[in-house]
């Protein structure tokens, strides 16, 4: 059957209208992809997923068969990428060190933790609550360890709590023991008990103070 000139003309302008609509939702779709694949690649390379991942963990580590640190996490993670590889503890963290005689030499708690392999550091935040064999606690909201060196700091503000005394100041440094510390920057006045008696005892920010200072 024939169809009149002026039914062919429309019927060629639907089928160019109709290939055009066809071609624009082709291309929308591609580039609908392509905006997709690059929020994958972008999800991918910002959010990392752990290659290990264990709960309610608990290990000691030993030295020549003798028990030198007890570590406790609710949650452990481990990551692992071209740049570096770290545990991290994102629910806290609890470390003992013993000494040869099995006896607690120091202790740290924090609500967040981090160890950096190769670096051989740690970094421990939020909370941080450590302590030495003679009792006094370090509060501070940021601590770091390096394993090779022995070395404990921060720069942030911490609170030595003693016996007779308490002591706050900006940056902090010790060995590993938490008995060989000392304040960089000490704030405020000194607690000191004597005879039963509290007292306040000014001292002059910049001085540094150390555990082996006695008030006079």
């Amino acid at each position: 059957m024939k169809l009149p000139r002026y039914a062919s003309k429309i019927l060629k302008r639907i089928k160019h209208v109709c290939i055009t609509a066809i071609f624009m939702e082709a291309v929308m779709f591609l580039s609908s992809c392509e905006n997709n694949i690059e929020q994958i690649k972008a999800f991918g390379l910002t959010e990392a997923m752990p290659i290990i991942e264990a709960s309610n963990f608990e290990t000691v580590i030993t030295d020549s068969g003798v028990v030198r640190y007890f570590l406790k996490a609710p949650k452990l993670m481990r990551f692992e990428n071209e740049r570096e590889s770290y545990f991290e503890f994102p629910e806290g963290i609890e470390l003992i060190r013993y000494n040869e005689d099995g006896e607690i030499i120091s202790s740290i708690t924090a609500n967040y933790a981090k160890q950096f392999e190769k670096e051989k550091k740690w970094e421990v935040k939020n909370n941080v609550i450590a302590t030495n064999m003679q009792g006094d606690t370090l509060k501070t909201e940021q601590l770091f360890y390096t394993e090779l060196e022995g070395e404990i700091y921060t720069d942030e503000f911490v609170r030595i709590i003693r016996s007779e005394q308490n002591i706050t100041g900006v940056g902090f440094q010790s060995d590993q023991t938490l008995q060989n510390w000392r304040i960089r920057q000490p704030k405020g006045s000194i607690d000191v008990s004597m005879n039963n008696q509290n007292s306040e005892q000014p001292v002059q920010n910049g001085n540094d103070i150390n555990n082996s200072d006695e008030a006079e």
